[in-house]
């Protein structure tokens, strides 16, 4: 999608990991306020819905992006 876009590849791929591990940052530090720090299984869920979260959002930053715009061959047309 970043190449459409016209953007960088590796920028986006490098907001997608960073979007990834803030957003399962942010569903652990909720899980510990919901839960008992010391129960793990509880945490994942959360854990898992804050980095798929994290990712839907850099993907819907980029996905609002305009596309590159189509070059046009003279010689060809």
């Amino acid at each position: 999608m970043a190449e459409k876009k016209g953007e960088p590849k590796r920028r986006w791929q490098g907001f997608t990991i960073l979007g990834w591990v803030v957003g399962e940052g942010i569903g652990i530090l909720a899980a510990t306020s919901f839960f008992d720090a010391e129960d793990y299984l509880a945490l994942l869920p959360l854990a898992i819905l804050g980095a798929v979260g994290g990712y839907l959002v850099v993907r819907a930053t980029l996905s609002r992006m305009p596309d590159k715009p189509e070059s046009f061959d003279f010689e060809n047309k």
